[in-house]
């Protein structure tokens, strides 16, 4: 299947990648069907594309590149969306990430607060919002990759 982005142009898409949210986007309305798009080059960033609007797309990145002691809360995350006989290597977990800058001044941030749990078995997602969470919906992401360099 073909579909139209902003970042890619026209590509080339496998049917069975396409991830539906029920609930859609939270702020984008009317948008259910999205993929990810994981460039070699890009790595660890990812975009996760809209399929029904070109100019709909977040960089997003899996939080344990940078956190690998971020919990989520798969287990209450199954539970509401009624996910159960799901394990948790069933799913991807990506969080939405904002790049502003350029060179010596970049700065990265990730929304952990509310990531997007992907349910690889049904091919289904939600963007969960945390409430009385100990994460940050602006967590410096080069901050964290410091500090995981200089324990190592």
């Amino acid at each position: 299947m073909k579909i139209k982005t902003r970042k890619f142009g026209e590509i080339e898409i496998e049917e069975e990648n396409i991830i539906t949210m029920p609930e859609g986007l939270p702020g984008f309305p009317g948008f259910d069907r999205f993929v990810v798009i994981q460039p070699q080059e890009t790595a660890p960033f990812c975009w996760f594309q809209s399929l029904e609007e070109p100019n709909l797309n977040l960089v997003i990145m899996s939080p344990f590149y940078f956190m690998p002691e971020y919990d989520p809360e798969l287990d209450i995350l199954i539970g509401m969306r009624n996910w159960h006989g799901a394990e948790k290597e069933d799913f991807q977990v990506y969080v939405v990430v904002n790049i502003l800058g350029e060179g010596g001044g970049k700065q990265i941030t990730a929304n952990l607060m509310g990531p997007i749990v992907i349910n690889m078995l049904k091919k289904e997602a939600v963007q969960f919002v945390f409430s009385n969470s100990v994460y940050s919906h602006h967590h410096d992401v080069l901050q964290s990759l410091d500090k995981i360099k200089n324990m190592q």
